[in-house]
């Protein structure tokens, strides 16, 4: 059953055996001796440009800290980052151009379920490692299928159960609904959430091209539910918020954390931003305003030399954990970089890092973390409460997690 990192390395060995210049080790693409270069689609404009925007940058401000402290094994880390605005037609496009014209090493951090989704077959057959997927789709997490292709967020299933015994636990007897994304973000966040508390009381979706939510919000409110659960990206998030106080419709909203960053959602919702008062959510990664955790103190000060001095906000945090697991993973590679040996170091794992919970990876499993920690918003601030848990994407119970998330080297780099 094992097929993924030997997979992997099956087709590149045939690949090279199309070249016979001289006997002569084959080239791998976007590595050179001082350089590897990588590449991402990301929502630069569009409906999901809203904060996350804000990743891609941060990203390449992490790498641009390493790179002017030596490098990974002697070689600057260039990141091209090209718009798709949150089109899937679009991404196919630029993740075209990345592979076939830029000649990138790898595709990091790729953003979006319905825009990655389309791109999985290509990168495959052209033996690209598809590395920390933005997004918390299972699709990503099909080692058999796309042995090259890995998450980064914990899968929309496995926080919708954890979400789901937030909802038992604290609001047991109250009627549960559900909004969300008309693709497998809203699917698979619904799933794990019925998996916990049952049926929901009613359900809405919603398109992204479509920023109109008045009839699904008057919907859940016609059905009386008294607690909303919202799989939703970050406008999308204000758009449900800031239209069911307009109709006066005033439940409990627990929100997937991808749409859940309060500075983000705060600046859409504008004056009308104290709503987010009390929402819950989860994250599993260091939060922006804990001034006091060493991690946060170490991303300001990349944000600050590196980044121009960008809004702080959660977004940047998370694109520079990206960044940070991407030069771990390049590292336990080694200096002879080759795209199968990329794979297969990601499968040892053996990372630690800023995540409050572990990754999960291994030859069998391509998904990111395994859990969450809850969040409440609370005088505009996310703020952490109870434990973390982890669980899984099946039946699995959801259990606390008890391990001390890792605090970083003194220098803020990670060592081979």
């Amino acid at each position: 059953m094992r097929r993924t990192a030997a997979s992997f390395l099956a087709v590149l060995v045939v690949a090279a055996g199309c070249s016979e210049s001289g006997g002569s080790a084959q080239e791998v693409p976007g590595v050179t001796d001082g350089e590897v270069v990588v590449g991402t689609h990301m929502p630069l404009t569009g409906p999901a440009a809203a904060g996350y925007s804000k990743i891609a940058p941060a990203t390449e401000a992490y790498f641009d800290f390493v790179n002017a402290n030596g490098g990974v094994n002697g070689r600057k880390i260039t990141y091209k980052v090209k718009d798709d605005g949150y089109n899937p037609a679009t991404t196919q496009q630029v993740v075209r151009e990345l592979v076939l014209q830029d000649k990138v090493f790898a595709i990091l951090n790729g953003l979006g379920t319905p825009t990655h989704s389309g791109v999985l077959d290509f990168l495959k057959t052209n033996r690209v490692p598809d590395l920390f997927v933005a997004s918390g789709s299972r699709s990503w997490n099909q080692a058999e299928k796309y042995p090259g292709t890995f998450g980064f967020n914990p899968d929309y299933t496995v926080e919708g159960k954890i979400l789901g015994t937030y909802v038992k636990e604290n609001l047991a007897g109250k009627k549960v609904c559900f909004l969300g994304q008309d693709d497998d973000f809203g699917q698979d966040s619904l799933a794990g959430l019925e998996k916990v508390v049952g049926a929901v009381a009613a359900k809405q979706t919603y398109v992204t091209s479509n920023p109109n939510v008045a009839p699904q919000m008057g919907a859940l409110k016609a059905a009386a539910c008294e607690v909303v659960v919202l799989a939703t990206i970050p406008g999308f998030t204000a758009l449900s918020i800031g239209t069911a106080a307009k109709i006066g419709f005033k439940p409990q909203f627990v929100v997937s954390n991808v749409g859940a960053d309060p500075t983000t959602v705060g600046e859409a919702l504008g004056d009308a931003s104290p709503l987010l008062e009390g929402v819950v959510s989860a994250n599993y990664l260091p939060i922006n305003t804990d001034t006091a955790n060493p991690w946060i103190q170490l991303f300001t000060r990349v944000n600050n030399e590196y980044n121009g001095g960008a809004e702080f906000d959660n977004n940047v945090v998370y694109g520079m954990a990206v960044a940070y697991l991407f030069v771990q993973s390049l590292l336990a590679a080694g200096k002879d970089l080759t795209r199968d040996g990329l794979v297969a170091a990601v499968e040892k794992n053996g990372f630690s890092g800023p995540g409050l919970v572990p990754a999960r990876f291994s030859g069998q499993d391509h998904s990111g973390y395994g859990g969450e920690q809850l969040t409440k918003v609370e005088g505009g601030k996310a703020v952490y409460f109870g434990t973390a848990y982890t669980t899984d994407d099946g039946d699995g119970a959801v259990q606390p997690y008890t391990g001390q998330p890792a605090t970083p080297p003194q220098n803020g780099i990670p060592a081979a």
